[in-house]
Formats: structure tokens, C-alpha cells, sequence
């Protein structure tokens, strides 16, 4: 058995395919020529693929099943980018590693036994189709998930924020701000006192909890009382028991500031929410392995938690882990065109090997030992 050969047989394709995503970013939902790049491949690797699952255009399915009994194995490809930046989070990695990974696996499970799943999973930066995948039963046969991130250095898996997307919608009552500003009601004055209530709340919350917020419109001219007012913000937690806590103190603040101006409030949800993440140590533990094996980097252990995933719903309902692969560039920033850049150098060529072999010798240990595919499911089931 040698997943080294299988990976250079499909080596140049790979480094393709994450070229072709680099220079044709598409954004979350929107990712029509991505998905088609990758489930073109995957179908001509023998995998039999539906798309637009969980009633997401951009979604997709593929196996390959062996005939013989065995676990059923899923990687993960995220392809969505980040507007004016294009890959700068590098998901263009991230989708190449999970369709190598399930390419080279699936060369070994007619011998072994057990299913080889990819799983395309649009718009993980802004409204994550994981988690109608989570909730609607698409992980119902799967035994493990696995997916890893290009990131600066390389780091197991670790935990990642619960996160919660909150709109603050204010209602208030148009006027002349000078002739007649006893008529109005400031919309924008409701949504002045929700951040001020969510700053003194700062002293009264975990430690591990943030709020970030931003006005998305904060009324039309000077000269006229705010009739709407409308505020975003992110909520996150170390754990989604404490961040419920939390987000039922933002609404009540929400809904005093608007008794205080005399608004009214609407409070909704722009984007899915996220859970946070559960790592799978006995699986993390094989993957870290076969990525110290496979890899001439060092590999941290895992990072304090700082951001969120949709990845974080999927480990609440089956065996999931979210390593990162280094770069080899300490220091490097998420989100910027930099970053994007770097993924298509020969460093995120060698990251990308990396993973690939990592991810598809773990998957090949779950289905050959029994005794670690047993510890993954008893931890999962203790968590």
C-alpha cells in the first residue's frame, strides 16, 4: 500500500484544481463554476455525485462505495471566497485536500471495505451549508468527518467560538430634525443605546465571549429623525449553553433601548449560527500522526479558541476534527489577499501534500483498525 505514488499519480491534477479556484473566486452561495470543477473531477474518478443538497445550489455529494462492509469516511471541501480578496482564507486549498484525499482513499477501499464521502460545503464564510447538512441527516451514515485548513503553521485540532449573527431592526418615526424634532422618533438613538448596553454588559460576561457589531444604516440625512435604524452583530462563546446565556442579555438590552427612545425593535437572524466546535481527540490525535509523518514541519498543539465554523455543527453530530496545515510562513494573516497568494506557491503545494496524505492515511487507519475506529465512536459518545 502506497498512498505516496497514489498522490503523485494525481499530484499535477490537484495543484490544478487549486489554481483554477484561485484565479476564479466565487462568493459564498455563488460557487457554480467551483462546484462543477470539482464534481467534474470527482465523477471522473468514479464517484458518484448529486448536487444541490439541503437546498443549496452549490452543495454536493460524492461517494464511492466498495463492496465490502466497512466505515463510511467523509471529507470536507469548503470553496467559497472573501469579496475584494478572493481565497484569502484559502479554501481553495481546502477543496483540492478533501477531493485528494477521497481520490486517494478510494483507490484502497475496494481491498479494505467501507465508503469514501466528499462533501462540498458552500458559504462556510458567511451562512455555512454545514449546518443544514448537520440538521437534516446528511451525516446519518457517515462514521468520521475530517477536513484541515492552510494556515501559517501547522496545528491540531482544537476548539473553535459558538456564534450567533444577530439583526436589530429599530422602528422609529420620521420628522424635521429642526422645525419639528418633538414629532419624531429616533430609530438611530435605539440602536446608540443597544451598543452602549452591549459595552457595559462586556464587564459581565466570560471571558471567552465577544461582541462585535457594526450600523448597517443609521438614517438618510441630518436634517431628518432616523425612522430606521439597523445594527449586525456577531456573538460568540467558548460553548453554546453559555453564548444562549448571553445573546438573551443582548435582547433584553435591545429591547430596553427601545422602550428608552420610544422605538420599537425587530430582532432576527442574517446569517445560520454556528456551534461550537467539538474536536474528536482519538481521531485528532491519528490524523496529527500521519501528518508528522508525512510532513517536515512541526505541528503545534491546538490554538485557544478565537473564531467560528459551521465545522463546529458538525462535531455535535458526528466524530469531526479541523486541523491546520502550516504554510511555512509563522505570522501569516487570514483574510488577506497575501494569504491568497501564498496558497498557490510551492509552499501551498507542499501544504496541500501534506494533508492530502494525512487526511487519506487517517481515513484508511479508521477503516483498517478496529480498535481506533471504536475509541473515536466511545469519545463521541462521552462527549
Amino acid at each position: 500500500m502506497s498512498l505516496q505514488k497514489d498522490f503523485d499519480q494525481i499530484k499535477n491534477d490537484l495543484v490544478g484544481i487549486s489554481n483554477q479556484l484561485y484565479e476564479n473566486p466565487e462568493l459564498g452561495d455563488e460557487e457554480y463554476e467551483s462546484m462543477k470543477l470539482l464534481v467534474d473531477y470527482l465523477r471522473a474518478q468514479d464517484f458518484k455525485v448529486e448536487t444541490g443538497i439541503v437546498d443549496r445550489d452549490t452543495a454536493f455529494r460524492a461517494e464511492y462505495s466498495s463492496d465490502k462492509p466497512g466505515p463510511t469516511i467523509a471529507y470536507l471541501a469548503e470553496y467559497d471566497a472573501l469579496p475584494g480578496i478572493g481565497h484569502g482564507c484559502g479554501h481553495n486549498l481546502i477543496a483540492t485536500m478533501a477531493v485528494g484525499a477521497g481520490v486517494v482513499l478510494r483507490k484502497h477501499v475496494q481491498e479494505i471495505g467501507g465508503k469514501v464521502v466528499v462533501l462540498g460545503t458552500p458559504a462556510e464564510e458567511t451562512n455555512g451549508a454545514k449546518v443544514p447538512m448537520s440538521e437534516q441527516g446528511v451525516f446519518d451514515d457517515i462514521d468520521v468527518a475530517m477536513m484541515v485548513h492552510p494556515a501559517d503553521v501547522s496545528s491540531e485540532s482544537g476548539p473553535m467560538l459558538a456564534m450567533d449573527a444577530i439583526q436589530f431592526s429599530y422602528t422609529g418615526k420620521a420628522s424635521h430634525a429642526a422645525a419639528s424634532p418633538e414629532e419624531g422618533i429616533n430609530a438611530l438613538d435605539g440602536v446608540i443605546q443597544l451598543f452602549n448596553g452591549i459595552n457595559a454588559l462586556r464587564e459581565h460576561v466570560p471571558s471567552d465571549v465577544r461582541m462585535h457589531g457594526i450600523i448597517t444604516n443609521g438614517g438618510e440625512a441630518a436634517n431628518i429623525v432616523p425612522e430606521k435604524a439597523v445594527a449586525q452583530f456577531y456573538v460568540r462563546a467558548d460553548k453554546r449553553e453559555v453564548l444562549d446565556d448571553v445573546v438573551a442579555k443582548v435582547k433584553n438590552i435591545a429591547h430596553g433601548a427601545a422602550s428608552m427612545t420610544g422605538a420599537t425593535v425587530d430582532i432576527s437572524n442574517y446569517e445560520l449560527s454556528y456551534d461550537n466546535m467539538i474536536t474528536n481527540h482519538a481521531l485528532s490525535d491519528a490524523f496529527t500522526q500521519n501528518l508528522k509523518t508525512y510532513s517536515k514541519h512541526p505541528v503545534s498543539p491546538a490554538v485557544k479558541a478565537t473564531g467560528s465554523a459551521d465545522m463546529g455543527n458538525v462535531s455535535q453530530v458526528v466524530p469531526a476534527i479541523h486541523p491546520y496545515v502550516g504554510l511555512n510562513e509563522p505570522g501569516l494573516v487570514f483574510h488577506t489577499k497575501a494569504f491568497a497568494d501564498k496558497t498557490i506557491t510551492k509552499d501551498g503545494e507542499t501544504a496541500m501534500a501534506d494533508a492530502v496524505l494525512a487526511l487519506a492515511q487517517t481515513g484508511y487507519d479508521v477503516i483498517t483498525k478496529k480498535d481506533l475506529l471504536s475509541a473515536i465512536k466511545k469519545e463521541f459518545e462521552n462527549q
